[in-house]
């Protein structure tokens, strides 16, 4: 079992900054909660990947966090055409994981500001959060141009892409991003997760390796990248990495978790076959 501290931690998650590991590893390794005799599949990790591309900034404690949310909510009910307004208390609502609230907030505000681009975005991301996927795509598609890329916008284009089950084309939207804002740890991690998604663990580890070693990473990235250790057998490292987050009994528990479903299905086996079938090809 994962330690109690990390399941309440995993508990708070939508789609916003929090460490996705216990999740990650639900759906990296197996189907279901981290149980002895379920079946690999990587499908279930894309609701993990983050539709929210731009970097996190620290999370402000609940009470200021509902605070800050009800004053620009109250802003926002003076004036609904008000861009800045809508924007920040859909934010919060985000924030608060209000995501249906959010998505009308925004609705509101760009049918009276229909060619806004900022609008447009932050209304894609909030359809993203709220599920609505193929909306998300579509809105974000039209919320920058070629000719003015937002990498933010191209990495959660990303990110839908890879919760839609097209890796390919989502690594390529995270690579277009990273060309307009070069080693951005939250595009790597994303770029990371996605790699692992297609089973691709070497390209995974150096994303998140890249990451964390930015000084802009959070415990999100560094917890992805000890799935991904653990993932690859390299137990040690990914208790080191998650340790420092987490006391060292929870990092080795979740890693012990992970080493023990491993060992009582035929996952990781045919990951290991799969790994050495693809360099022996490249060779």
């Amino acid at each position: 079992m994962l330690s109690a501290q990390f399941q309440s931690r995993a508990s708070h998650i939508g789609v916003g900054p929090i460490s996705r590991f216990a999740l990650l590893a639900g759906a990296l390794v197996l189907t279901g909660p981290l149980t002895a005799c379920s079946k690999f599949d990587f499908k279930d990790v894309t609701n993990s990947i983050t539709a929210q591309s731009a970097p996190s900034p620290q999370r402000a404690p609940a009470n200021d966090l509902r605070k800050s949310t009800e004053d620009w909510g109250a802003r926002y009910e003076k004036n609904p055409k008000d861009k800045i307004a809508s924007i920040n208390y859909a934010r919060g609502l985000r924030s608060l994981t209000q995501y249906a609230q959010a998505v009308a907030v925004l609705q509101t505000t760009l049918l009276a500001n229909p060619t806004d681009l900022e609008l447009m975005a932050a209304y894609g991301k909030a359809l993203a959060d709220a599920g609505r996927l193929p909306e998300a795509a579509e809105v974000l598609s039209r919320s920058h141009t070629p000719e003015r890329p937002n990498w933010s916008v191209l990495s959660a284009q990303g990110s839908i892409a890879d919760r839609m089950g097209e890796h390919t084309t989502a690594q390529n939207y995270y690579l277009s991003a990273l060309k307009i804002m070069p080693e951005e740890p939250s595009i790597l991690s994303n770029l990371g997760l996605s790699y692992a998604l297609s089973k691709d663990l070497k390209n995974a580890e150096a994303a998140l390796q890249r990451a964390v070693a930015n000084p802009r990473s959070d415990m999100r990235m560094r917890q992805n990248l000890a799935l991904v250790l653990a993932l690859e057998g390299k137990f040690k490292e990914a208790e080191a990495i998650g340790s420092r987050d987490l006391s060292n009994v929870d990092a080795a528990a979740n890693v012990n978790a992970i080493r023990k479903t491993m060992t009582q299905t035929n996952s990781w086996r045919d990951m290991a076959k799969l790994d050495a079938d693809q360099t022996a090809q490249q060779h």
